[in-house]
């Protein structure tokens, strides 16, 4: 069972050379225009702005995370990029794209 198809987020995976290798059912809706699942196999770098390949680039060489917030159509996101590895060997990045409300509860706890 693809337990990623099951969630509501959209998750998108790519290797280390920025090709996307898995979409699950949301991550394919979200970019059905684009091509949906037709998008596995083609790389990020050329679906992005030089902004946002430059970042892709970085996140991948240095192995850092990248969280932010985006709004579109009246969608708010939180996005969340994330090195994932096998055997300690960077394998590629994970996104995760949840929606969210555009006023969300923030609690601080000691």
């Amino acid at each position: 069972m693809d337990y990623l198809n099951e969630i509501s987020a959209a998750v998108t995976i790519c290797d280390e050379q920025g090709t996307i290798t898995y979409m699950n059912k949301k991550a394919a809706e979200s970019f059905k225009d684009e091509g949906g699942y037709n998008l596995i196999g083609q790389s990020l770098l050329a679906c992005h702005s030089n902004e946002s390949n430059e970042k892709i680039k970085t996140l991948l060489s240095e192995e850092k995370n990248n969280a932010y917030t985006i709004e579109k159509n009246g969608i708010k996101k939180f996005i969340y990029q994330t090195p994932f590895y096998e055997n300690k060997k960077l394998k590629g990045l994970i996104e995760f794209s949840i929606e969210i409300p555009l006023e969300l509860p923030h609690f601080k706890r000691d």
